[in-house]
Parts: structure tokens; sequence; C-alpha cells
């Protein structure tokens, strides 16, 4: 079954991350904010993976000493389909 959710990012230039997940893979996602060519790389890596494969790569990225980054968020994100 195919979910949505969105999600509040803090302590970064991005915004806000909308995430459509199907049976655990991820079908498309949109970061509202942020280094554009960073934020749409990101997503259109993490298209079709699994999302704990996601997770797993991008959980714990830090951005410029803030202990978080648009990746980061992003982990933050999906955790939320597990």
């Amino acid at each position: 079954m195919e979910v949505t959710k969105t999600y509040p990012c803090v302590g970064t230039c991005s915004k806000m991350i909308i995430v459509t997940v199907d049976e655990g893979i991820i079908k498309s996602a949109q970061i509202i904010g942020g280094c554009p060519g960073n934020t749409q790389g990101v997503t259109a890596l993490v298209a079709g993976m699994k999302v704990e494969d996601a997770i797993a790569r991008l959980k714990g990225i830090d951005c410029g000493g803030r202990g978080t980054s648009c990746p980061d968020q992003f982990a933050k994100a999906l955790e939320k389909f597990l």
C-alpha cells in the first residue's frame, strides 16, 4: 500500500521532506528548500531503494558542523515508515 508522509526539517536549509513509500520501497521524494542540486541528487539516488538501505546510507551525515544535514533529515523522515 502506497503511503505519503511529510517531515518538517530541523537544523537545515531544507524546510520539509515529502516521501512516498510502497511496501518498503521509496517511490518518490521531494525536499523543499536546501541546495537544489544536492537535494534533487539525494531524492534521485534513493528512488527505488529500500527504506532501511537509504536510512543506513544517509543517517548521521553532517553539514558544516550542524549535527545534521539534508540527507540526515531525509533518513529521519524515512524512519517514520518503520
